[in-house]
């Protein structure tokens, strides 16, 4: 897994070193992530990596053994943006993005995995390379929790509440 995120974050850096084509922030709600994006023009490559909270499929795990709590969690997402309206000219212009991705994560005797899908709306501010925004990044995944000579497979559908605000910093 170690190796994974390692593989990622070089892809992401070699991508460009451009610093007027990068933002970094945080998100937080569902997940408490360090965010950062890289702008492709249309479209923009983000990776999130923090921790969630709501991933575990079951509250108690098998026999109440696994508490429930956060887990580490890793998105990447390639993301479109659809819209832009100037409603507010002198706060900022407003956007609506939508992307699609996948999204990984776990604890000490569980993970997950799957696709994830991203519906954002929010504002960038004039006059200061600041973004806030709010997302809905659903994930359709497995969870499997194991140890102790068992393993128990399952749907993870707290992961379809992923609801947080996002706060980027354009470099």
């Amino acid at each position: 897994m170690k190796k994974l995120f390692v593989a990622i974050a070089f892809s992401l850096i070699s991508l460009g070193l451009s610093a007027q084509d990068w933002a970094v922030g945080a998100r937080l709600g569902a997940t408490a992530q360090v965010v950062g994006q890289y702008d492709m023009g249309a479209n923009y490559i983000e990776a999130r990596f923090g921790a969630g909270f709501a991933n575990n499929f079951m509250r108690d795990g098998f026999d109440g053994r696994f508490p429930y709590g956060a887990s580490a969690d890793f998105s990447v997402l390639y993301n479109f943006k659809l819209a832009n309206w100037n409603w507010t000219p002198s706060a900022g212009e407003w956007f609506l993005d939508a992307g699609v991705g996948l999204n990984v994560g776990g604890g000490e005797n569980y993970a997950y995995v799957g696709p994830q899908g991203m519906a954002r709306f929010g504002i960038r501010f004039n006059g200061a390379p600041i973004a806030l925004s709010f997302d809905w990044s659903p994930a359709i995944s497995v969870s499997m929790v194991y140890g102790g000579g068992h393993t128990e497979a399952g749907y993870n559908g707290l992961a379809l509440a992923n609801f947080a605000l996002t706060c980027v910093f354009y470099l």
